[in-house]
């Protein structure tokens, strides 16, 4: 099979595409033809490997999984012993957070994981949204956000960001989304209640005050973002912030038992992938595209996203649409 093969860890054009075996569906898997995936920003770091202390966990020397992707939307084409929740045929997507290999042709999971079947009509390239969504759904939920909450998401036109202000409106909350000039419209078609547009002013001087300032990318800070809080309101981060500041800063909150910085910490994808399926099906989710790439073209893809530009997700179409 054709696959985007990383042999060491560097920039974007480290990244070539290979001929490699293509896998077989184990006992409990099953097997998927890609038709799309994507290329995020956990793909990025990960190429990258950075930061240093997560080479731990992805291969000291090089990538130990040197096949990324994570988000993957296809058709199953074979099941292994033992599989019952799949036939051949289904169009399903899902995330392989533990394994990485979406970009590739073909993927093997288990059929247990974090998988579940497309909506009807739905396309492929409008399925792969499990990254973005798990991101923000963990966050959302290691806070409890619960329905009447305020919350502020900035950086709410990216995929972490798109997806907090959908699930944050499907909770219930009143959402204040911050956002460049560009993306203003795009908030505001999401569901947000307010939009606050940073290039013009400076957000942080607002009056409103938030249970949860949510930051979706990791550009700004708990102490600028302190006053916008409410006595008991947090901030929460998807990313170690400037210089890592809120590493030490969730350590801090989590000795002193203040919760108030925190960095919420990967859930079971199941869970996001349990629910998302129903909400892409009744139109409380939609996908935010920001670009299609063949898969012979992922090199440009990781650059784009290197940018730190994307809109939404960015699309790997292994199959024509």
């Amino acid at each position: 099979m054709k696959a985007a093969f990383a042999p060491k860890y560097g920039p974007s054009d480290v990244v070539e595409i290979r001929d490699m075996p293509r896998p077989v569906a184990g006992a409990g898997e099953v097997l998927v033809e890609i038709h799309a995936t994507t290329v995020t920003r956990t793909d990025r770091e990960t190429l990258r490997g950075h930061p240093w202390f997560a080479r731990l966990v992805t291969g000291l020397t090089g990538p130990k999984h040197p096949v990324l992707g994570i988000d993957f939307a296809g058709v199953v084409v074979e099941v292994g012993p033992g599989t019952c929740r799949f036939a051949i045929g289904d169009r399903v997507f899902g995330l392989s957070p533990s394994r990485y290999g979406c970009h590739a042709e073909w993927v093997a999971v288990p059929e247990d994981g974090a998988i579940g079947h497309i909506p009807d009509k739905l396309a492929f390239h409008e399925a792969v949204v499990g990254e973005g969504a798990w991101y923000a759904h963990s966050n959302l939920e290691a806070f409890g956000l619960t329905p009447g909450q305020d919350v502020m998401i900035y950086g709410a036109s990216g995929a972490i960001g798109t997806a907090a202000v959908q699930l944050a409106k499907a909770r219930g909350a009143h959402v204040t989304a911050v956002v460049g000039t560009r993306h203003t419209d795009l908030a505001a078609a999401l569901g947000a209640d307010l939009v606050v547009n940073y290039m013009t002013e400076d957000f942080t001087a607002r009056p409103e005050r938030y249970d949860l300032v949510f930051d979706a990318v990791g550009k700004t800070t708990y102490p600028a973002c302190r006053k916008l809080l409410k006595p008991h309101g947090a901030y929460y981060a998807s990313d170690l912030g400037p210089w890592g500041q809120t590493v030490w800063l969730s350590l801090w909150s989590a000795i002193t038992r203040s919760r108030r910085v925190v960095i919420g910490m990967p859930r079971d994808p199941r869970e996001v992938i349990g629910f998302l399926g129903d909400m892409l099906a009744d139109g409380r989710y939609r996908a935010v595209i920001d670009s299609h790439y063949d898969l012979d073209d992922i090199s440009a893809a990781y650059a784009h996203v290197a940018t730190e530009q994307k809109t939404g997700i960015v699309v790997i179409d292994v199959k024509p649409r």
